[in-house]
């Protein structure tokens, strides 16, 4: 089995999600908090172009030519989970895709045991590997790919993986409510 590509099979299929769920919507729709926290879809665009940065690229001594506008001295003083005005769509999403690029050429020319160093984790957990932090940049793009569904599911209703035949972008309604959500089953009193 091809473990480094298995990881980065998973890691662009979530970066294809994170990009498609833009598809079709208004700059206000893109930017729009839709959460008690702000989450919007291109805060979670610019997170992760920052973490695939990081991670896959600096933490080997090779980061990407392009600094994005966003970048702090410090990683947590980083603008990255909402768009300010200056930032357009076409920005941020140039920003990530060329980042992917990047990420995808260190993770070629390195192995999976290739020493990495993360100068932002605590003092004596700083050094990692290659593996390591593809498991780490799949899971978060995974994670966020899930939090963009929810977002556009606010925004308009579809939910789902664009271009996947298992579990293709659908509409709400598509599925049926369980007896408990339409009330047919009630707690007994205790």
């Amino acid at each position: 089995m091809d473990v480094k590509g298995e990881l980065l099979s998973l890691l662009r299929s979530s970066r294809a999600v994170m990009l498609a769920k833009l598809d079709g919507l208004s700059e206000y729709d893109r930017r729009r908090p839709l959460t008690p926290s702000g989450t919007n879809l291109l805060g979670l665009v610019k997170h992760l172009a920052g973490l695939e940065y990081g991670y896959l690229g600096a933490s080997f001594g090779r980061p990407p030519l392009e600094r994005p506008s966003w970048f702090r001295d410090d990683p947590f003083d980083e603008i990255d989970m909402w768009a300010t005005s200056d930032e357009s769509s076409d920005y941020i999403t140039g920003v990530y895709q060329r980042v992917c690029a990047h990420s995808d050429l260190v993770a070629a020319e390195l192995e999976l045991d290739s020493p990495g160093h993360v100068a932002h984790w605590p003092e004596g957990h700083q050094e990692t590997t290659l593996g390591v932090l593809l498991i780490r940049m799949a899971g978060e793009a995974s994670q966020h790919a899930g939090h963009a569904d929810i977002i556009r599911e606010l925004i308009d209703g579809r939910t789902g993986a664009p271009n996947n035949p298992v579990a293709g972008e659908r509409s709400t309604g598509w599925f049926k409510r369980s007896p408990i959500d339409s009330g047919a089953r009630k707690p007994k009193p205790g």
